[in-house]
């Protein structure tokens, strides 16, 4: 998490307790006594807001500007805000991810806040404690936040984000302002979303480098996504019903034969063990992955959530950078090559998965749409372009 990142965040949580469209008299007088010599007025609540939105000031700037308005600076020592922010990180309390977050906790107290950062191995549990409201806020993968905002949610559409040029794309517009009344869904808000990497099809055996190579061979499928079992049976292979954290274990142990993973799982997970000795890659991206921190809307108003999405756009190539270190580590014999004839099947299969799951409201119509737009922007010769 960089360091302009946790600072959105930090004053996020500040803030949070003032957005006009929540506070309550008693939340006023609360914060009067916490914060002395300021006045938290109407007029002051309206200047927020403009500060909030407004693409004329750079983050860190309206984040000072914000700190100005409603006396930050003033707090008194021992006073603090506390949110808990749960993280799903597959190594759990040592991983990557959850360390990055600690490291910006110990800034967060410096400011008066005090971040619980609760790790989970398990995103299916995670995701539960945040339901039941024992986390403000749960940083899962892109597939799981689906069910909370079917928009953010669809970035992951199979095949529908290319490469990480069209994510890159994708990301900054749904940082941007006029995409903020897509970010909220219920009593959930979207607070950020990150690349993480493109997804691919690891296999035990190398002549399965075609969909028609798959048929009668064992896939893992998300236990609780019922729609990629229904995809794998349409292409005569079996689905095998898993999830995140046991489905490596799976392919290494030759229970399944072809496992979706993202490039970076290479070498945390060993995926090596499942492909040798005959096993490999196929080259050719099935979609760009993501994580998404979504936040309770009561802990996180929607005006908070936007600049730290503008934020966390702000630290799209240090992400990608980081990304491009892992994927580096997978070896190029792994690397199936297939014909460009192979390509433009998987190419329309995607295409024809994605609009039939549109009608079913598995994916978001306007996401969709909004990525068909970016596909154009980047190759105006592309079939679908000229509908």
């Amino acid at each position: 998490m960089p360091k302009r990142l946790s600072l959105a965040l930090m004053a996020g949580l500040f803030c949070s307790a003032v957005s006009a469209a929540t506070l309550t008299d008693a939340q006023k007088q609360q914060l009067q006594e916490l914060l002395p010599g300021t006045t938290l007025s109407d007029s002051t609540l309206d200047k927020m807001a403009e500060v909030f939105y407004t693409r004329e000031m750079p983050v860190r700037s309206r984040l000072q500007a914000i700190s100005k308005l409603v006396g930050f600076d003033q707090m008194p020592k021992g006073s603090s805000f506390k949110r808990v922010i749960c993280i799903w990180d597959i190594a759990g309390r040592n991983g990557p991810v959850f360390n990055a977050a600690m490291e910006q906790r110990a800034l967060a107290v410096e400011y008066g806040i005090n971040l619980e950062m609760v790790p989970y191995t398990s995103e299916t549990v995670m995701v539960e404690e945040f339901k039941a409201g024992r986390c403000d806020a749960a940083l899962m993968s892109g597939l799981r936040a689906r069910q909370f905002n079917l928009y953010s949610g669809s970035v992951d559409a199979i095949g529908a984000v290319p490469d990480s040029k069209h994510m890159q794309t994708l990301l900054q517009v749904l940082a941007h302002p006029k995409q903020a009344g897509h970010m909220v869904q219920g009593e959930y808000v979207v607070m950020g979303i990150y690349p993480a990497g493109a997804a691919h099809i690891f296999v035990n055996d190398r002549t399965i480098s075609s969909l028609a190579k798959a048929a009668g061979r064992k896939v893992a499928v998300l236990d609780y996504d019922e729609t990629q079992a229904e995809m794998v049976a349409a292409i005569g292979a079996t689905p095998v019903s898993t999830d995140i954290v046991s489905a490596p274990n799976k392919f290494n142990n030759g229970q399944i034969d072809i496992l979706p993973a993202p490039l970076v799982a290479y070498e945390v997970l060993e995926l090596y063990k499942g492909m040798s000795p005959d096993g490999g890659i196929v080259d050719y991206p099935l979609t760009q992955l993501t994580m998404q921190l979504i936040g309770r809307l009561d802990k996180f108003p929607n005006e908070v959530a936007q600049l730290i999405r503008e934020a966390s756009f702000e630290a799209y190539p240090q992400v990608v950078d980081r990304i491009a270190q892992e994927t580096r580590r997978v070896p190029d014999k792994w690397m199936i090559t297939i014909p460009e004839k192979d390509k433009q099947e998987y190419e329309v299969m995607m295409q024809d998965a994605r609009d039939a799951l549109r009608e079913r409201n598995y994916y978001s119509a306007d996401m969709l749409t909004l990525q068909s737009k970016i596909r154009c922007k980047f190759n105006p010769a592309r079939s679908e372009c000229s509908r």
